[in-house]
């Protein structure tokens, strides 16, 4: 199989031990989606990952916030911020990829959530868009023109990866088989591919790369 040159890269966000089940902060079978992201691997020649990778004393975990729990809101420096477990501790066994996943031909990885003040779920930006992973140069300077994107979670940080990609001009798609959503609510997954689609991105299978 001839695999897709490299004006198209391959995003794969944040597959990581404690967004998986027996994680900190597990997405629903979202280890399912792993031999799904290998296979996809195999079609593409340029493959970059991101990695949430943040201090212990991120602001963004309810722990660090005397009284709150996971699922509370808070105001972070003008942002609204939903509090999370503490989960992707920089060098933890929770922040390390899944060793089920394939790792062999990745261009880079780029790590997000670093600043302690400010949550990161895009792999381009911080959530205030003032921190700038380097990861839309890098692809830029590399030649990319289309993204496709896979991992966790599809309602957040797969989510606002897609989004960013398309503002930077890049012509993005989601792979929704190569995916699964937090769900905080059971429609937060749909409701993340209807805005996805409205803004432009393009909604494909897995199979349907070729």
């Amino acid at each position: 199989m001839e695999k897709l040159n490299q004006s198209k890269a391959l995003i794969i966000v944040d597959v990581q031990y404690d967004f998986l089940p027996g994680g900190s902060l597990a997405v629903n079978d979202g280890d399912l989606i792993i031999p799904v992201i290998n296979e996809l691997q195999e079609k593409f020649e340029f493959i970059v990952a991101t990695q949430d990778w943040h201090p212990a004393d991120h602001q963004s975990f309810a722990s660090n916030h005397l009284g709150k729990r996971p699922g509370n809101m808070i105001d972070l420096h003008g942002l609204d911020q939903i509090l999370w477990p503490d989960h992707c501790v920089q060098y933890t066994k929770g922040a390390q990829f899944s060793a089920d996943l394939n790792q062999s031909n990745w261009e880079s990885i780029f790590q997000k959530g670093t600043n302690p003040e400010v949550d990161s779920y895009s792999g381009f930006f911080d959530n205030a868009r003032r921190g700038d992973t380097g990861l839309g140069d890098f692809l830029k300077e590399k030649g990319v023109e289309t993204i496709y994107i896979c991992g966790l979670a599809l309602d957040y940080c797969v989510k606002f990866t897609a989004m960013d990609g398309k503002s930077l001009g890049f012509d993005t798609y989601l792979v929704t088989d190569a995916t699964k959503a937090v769900n905080l609510a059971p429609e937060d997954g749909d409701l993340a591919l209807k805005e996805m689609e409205e803004a432009g991105i393009h909604l494909i299978t897995s199979s349907e790369i070729e």
